[in-house]
């Protein structure tokens, strides 16, 4: 979760035109590899993923909010009913982990591949070092 942190704030800090991704498409090597065919610019993209952030970094908070409290409802099952549904709860729990991570990783190298991409805009825009800008 910190890689993804870390890469939406690079992201905030570089790109400061995000309006230089409209019409840009993702390449088609390595790091958009799973998007091939989607039909969103860079500019629908970092949208996005701007909108996506805030939902990560609330995380489970909204999540329990909206969780009606459930305290000792079950207080005549016996112990081997709980075993069953403690088992039942971590393999969810790891189920949901692993699709977590799969997610993360995801809108991780988005992000990472994004920021590169401004990046490489931006070069193209500025004049290179060895001429002068005046």
């Amino acid at each position: 979760m910190e890689q993804y942190f870390s890469a939406t704030q690079k992201m905030e800090q570089e790109v400061m035109f995000p309006s230089l991704l409209r019409g840009v498409f993702p390449q088609q090597e390595g790091e958009a590899a799973a998007t091939t065919g989607s039909h969103t610019d860079l500019y629908e993209r970092y949208q996005l993923l701007k909108a996506i952030k805030p939902m990560v970094e609330k995380g489970l908070a909204s999540v329990n909010d909206q969780s009606p409290n459930s305290t000792d409802n079950n207080t005549d099952t016996s112990s081997d009913e709980n075993d069953i549904m403690d088992a039942q709860l971590e393999e969810r729990l790891s189920h949901h982990l692993a699709g977590l991570q799969q997610v993360l990783t995801h809108l991780t190298r988005d992000t990472n591949a994004l920021t590169r991409r401004y990046s490489q805009i931006l070069e193209q825009i500025s004049p290179s070092e060895g001429q002068p800008s005046w």
